[in-house]
């Protein structure tokens, strides 16, 4: 077995190795990149092709399961999170010294950034590969090579429009590689999100409208391409393709559904995110999901852990009672209040910010997404410590004592605070992942761990909330507020929130609220924020502070930035420290992400920059402002 190089120059004729050669397996990475393939002798029949199109539909769903799955590394560049490990000084916290092109990039201790660089570009080679052999089969008929032909198109869209909002200008790779090339020039990122347009455009016209859940379809090209059309600024396309796909046969889920729809005690919230109703036919919200189950050969190996990442570590002593300050909850399966089963055993790396947690929902009114039940607050937990009974037994069964300055002692680790890690609310409707749909777990309900971390699970991609939103976002930036407004209130209407009626106080910061309080662990917020922030520099409309942004000074001066700098309690905090002596640093060129230095080091006849702010940016060369044949 041959092992996936993490760099670009290897990674292109290392995958062509692989595919003839056979499969490669990393403990942390599947599945396998079409693997058993040799495109010269079985990439020559539509039923290969279709085999290639379905690795790539799996590969998405690495970004989002695993022990410090690759989206939380996505989530601590933004507005709504930092890392919240707090015993390790490795993880990226002070992301000013963490973060450089010679760090370790690619590690559940550190960060993900590297993790994400190769497994777009092993995902743009694959694509290429389907693209580049298309003729070799012969088809039953014209349609039915182009809607393959239309997914690959799709699957290097979905990796370059995540390359060009995480990494900048990059090279832009149209066809399937079969040697080592060490020739690479970084590519204008505009003139990549054209040509991205343009395949798109031709993968809208060309994939079915109907589609088995997890496969590409008409409407997941129309959703991406709306990205990308406001990527570009052009915010008619944008609201056509959006539109297209609201017109389509896709509709919010509003009635109760699925496998507890008969549960009186939830809701439809509930039902849309439970692992069994994800993919059911009966689901028209679903767009494209990404296929994990537990019976399903090349399952995420250890479940999904989402639990694991998303819930505060609130077991091992952390939380005292307050006023025997004893220690008050333990993650026993067997205890009389299993907590563990209820919510899942986390380990807080996800570690939200007050902006997440609390102020969007002060802003919003009433919300099924953050109701009871569906939303939960550490005072919802007790203290359920057997030896409770005996040393503090007051306080055996209660519910936990909110945290403030006044209840200090109720929350300590090691003799110091651990608020950061151990104490934050979280949405339960969304990462409760347990099979069944039941309230309580049993031990065996993960097959993986005891106590549970979360099981393997179906995950949305792309859903019809997330349209009427980017739809929004476009009429917002012609200036259309109403009707931005009006598509708002459809999402908002679902989840039984107080409407919006005032089309004047409707801006990009109104976007940003409701994408975060729908698209929790679904959208990648940093590739989205930085996306936005570029639409401010290139067109100069000032943002809703009044702030006019430009392209010149980009790295330095940016809507990315001050956007986090206003909402991320943490970053904009100096005093915040972690038990390890980390303080939470940011910087406005982390609007982009460093290229990794062996890349740029083993590319000895080419040149890639390196994004500013990053040492070896002073030898940056301009950008190819065409596309090379």
């Amino acid at each position: 077995m041959k092992k996936i190089n993490k760099s670009i120059i290897t990674a292109f004729a290392v995958a062509a190795v692989i595919i003839a050669d056979g499969c490669t397996k990393r403990a942390d990475l599947t599945p396998d990149p079409l693997s058993k393939l040799t495109p010269d002798q079985t990439l020559n029949t539509p039923a290969a092709f279709k085999s290639a199109i379905e690795t790539l539909n799996l590969t998405m769903r690495t970004e989002y399961f695993g022990d410090s799955a690759p989206m939380l590394t996505e989530s601590i560049f933004t507005d709504s999170g930092v890392e919240g490990t707090t015993d390790k000084t490795t993880p990226a916290q002070d992301l000013n010294a963490r973060i450089t092109p010679t760090a370790n990039l690619d590690s559940d201790d550190y960060n993900k950034i590297g993790r994400y660089w190769y497994m777009w570009w092993q995902g743009v080679h694959d694509a290429n590969v389907v693209i580049s052999r298309i003729d070799n089969a012969t088809w039953p008929t014209t349609a039915a090579r182009n809607a393959v032909l239309g997914a690959a198109y799709f699957h290097r869209a979905y990796r370059y429009y995540r390359l060009t909002h995480q990494f900048g200008d990059v090279p832009l790779i149209l066809k399937e590689e079969t040697a080592v090339n060490t020739s690479y020039y970084s590519t204008q990122r505009l003139v990549i999100l054209k040509q991205m347009k343009t395949d798109l455009e031709f993968a809208a016209a060309n994939l079915p409208v109907t589609v088995d859940k997890g496969e590409i379809s008409k409407g997941a090209a129309n959703h991406l391409l709306t990205k990308v059309n406001l990527a570009l600024g052009l915010f008619d396309d944008a609201i056509a393709s959006a539109t297209a796909v609201i017109n389509g046969p896709y509709h919010l889920m509003t009635s109760r559904f699925g496998i507890v729809a008969n549960d009186a005690t939830r809701n439809v919230i509930w039902d849309l995110h439970r692992p069994e109703n994800k993919s059911l036919g009966s689901n028209t919200e679903a767009i494209l999901n990404v296929i994990d189950r537990e019976t399903l050969d090349g399952a995420t190996p250890n479940g999904s852990q989402i639990m694991r990442n998303n819930i505060p570590m609130w077991h091992n002593g952390t939380i005292l009672t307050p006023v025997g300050h004893k220690p008050g909850i333990v993650d026993a399966v067997t205890a009389e209040f299993p907590l563990t089963l209820y919510y899942g055993r986390g380990i807080g790396r996800a570690r939200p910010t007050s902006y997440a947690t609390q102020a969007i929902w002060a802003d919003s009114g009433p919300d099924l997404r953050h109701a009871p039940g569906n939303w939960i607050n550490m005072t919802d937990l007790v203290y359920n410590n057997a030896a409770l009974k005996t040393s503090d037994p007051s306080a055996y069964g209660q519910h936990l004592v909110q945290y403030t300055a006044a209840t200090v002692n109720s929350v300590f680790l090691n003799g110091a605070k651990d608020t950061i890690r151990a104490w934050f609310s979280w949405p339960h409707y969304k990462i409760f992942v347990n099979p069944g749909g039941v309230n309580v777990l049993t031990s065996a309900s993960d097959k993986w761990w005891s106590p549970p971390r979360g099981t393997n699970t179906d995950w949305y991609i792309f859903r019809e909330a997330e349209t009427y939103i980017l739809r929004a976002e476009a009429y917002v930036w012609k200036g259309q507020t109403a009707l931005a407004m009006a598509d708002l209130n459809v999402v908002r209407a679902r989840a039984q929130a107080t409407l919006f009626t005032d089309p004047s106080k409707i801006n990009i910061g109104t976007i940003l609220d409701e994408r975060q309080r729908e698209l929790y662990w679904e959208e990648p917020r940093k590739t989205e924020l930085t996306r936005i922030a570029f639409i401010f520099a290139q067109t100069g409309i000032p943002s809703y502070t009044g702030k006019v942004y430009n392209t010149a000074n980009f790295s330095t001066d940016n809507f990315f930035y001050d956007r986090i700098m206003a909402k991320n309690d943490f970053y904009r905090n100096p005093a915040v420290v972690t038990n390890s002596g980390n303080h939470f640093t940011i910087s406005p060129y982390h609007v982009l992400w460093p290229i990794p230095q062996s890349d740029i080091d083993l590319n000895i006849n080419g040149h890639l920059n390196q994004n500013k702010g990053y040492a070896g940016s002073e030898t940056n060369v301009p950008a190819l402002d065409h596309i090379v044949p």
